[in-house]
């Protein structure tokens, strides 16, 4: 099997897609094989069974073009970072050895969502000993990179998402369970997520673009330089 040049975690089904769906389309669309791991089945969400969210994840992943999508089946709301998680993220590195890994930004409002990304941190980290895991080969990533989800502080690199943003409306628009207003008669609940969210994060996607003069763009940040040969 071929590796993987983009290899994204998120906690949840849905969380990538509102992160960088835009990137994620943009790199699928230009030929680059990228993947998305989500390390639980998000069986704590107050709407949605766990079979609607992995339909609804199946359909998201055929709009944004990915090349492979996996679930771990960590417990929801249970990311302690154990010994035994972060195992299981090193054999997902390892499996499809991504020049690139993503996770999501470390301060966010969700615990699920900074607990992944403290695992995925260790994970990297992790994949490139050859003495942990010896089953294995090693993986050495090249650059991880955090994306944000809810909250978005101090990006440092911002992506041109413009031409490629109806895929990402049609990444999310998947997620039925979860956006949609809640209508009356409904055995669904009111959430933030189904109270306009999806149009907040097309606001923040706007107002990232705005910095740069595009129409849309998703911002990310990283804790190591980005290696360079020129400029």
């Amino acid at each position: 099997m071929n590796g993987l040049d983009m290899l994204c975690f998120g906690a949840h089904p849905d969380d990538v897609e509102i992160g960088m769906g835009g990137t994620v389309a943009k790199h699928a669309s230009a030929g680059l094989r990228v993947g998305i791991c989500d390390l639980t089945r998000a069986e704590m969400s107050s709407n949605g069974t766990v079979e609607e969210r992995q339909a609804e994840a199946a359909e998201a992943s055929a709009a944004l073009g990915l090349a492979s999508r996996s679930c771990l089946g960590l417990p929801d709301r249970g990311l302690s970072g154990t010994a035994g998680q972060i195992e299981a993220v090193v054999r997902e590195i390892r499996a499809h050895r991504p020049r690139i890994v993503f996770a999501p930004y470390w301060d966010d409002r969700h615990p699920d969502h900074n607990s992944c990304s403290r695992i995925v941190e260790e994970a990297v980290f992790n994949a490139k000993l050859r003495r942990y895991l010896p089953d294995a080969p090693p993986v050495q990533v090249e650059q991880l990179v955090f994306y944000y989800i809810n909250d978005v502080k101090d990006a440092g690199l911002v992506v041109d998402v413009t031409g490629c943003y109806e895929r990402k409306r049609r990444a999310l628009a998947a997620y039925r369970s979860q956006f949609e207003p809640v209508a009356q008669g409904s055995d669904r609940v009111a959430t933030p997520l189904n109270r306009r969210y999806v149009e907040n994060v097309e606001a923040r996607d706007r107002l990232l673009g705005a910095s740069r003069q595009w129409t849309y763009a998703e911002g990310f940040i990283l804790k190591r330089p980005f290696a360079v040969e020129r400029f």
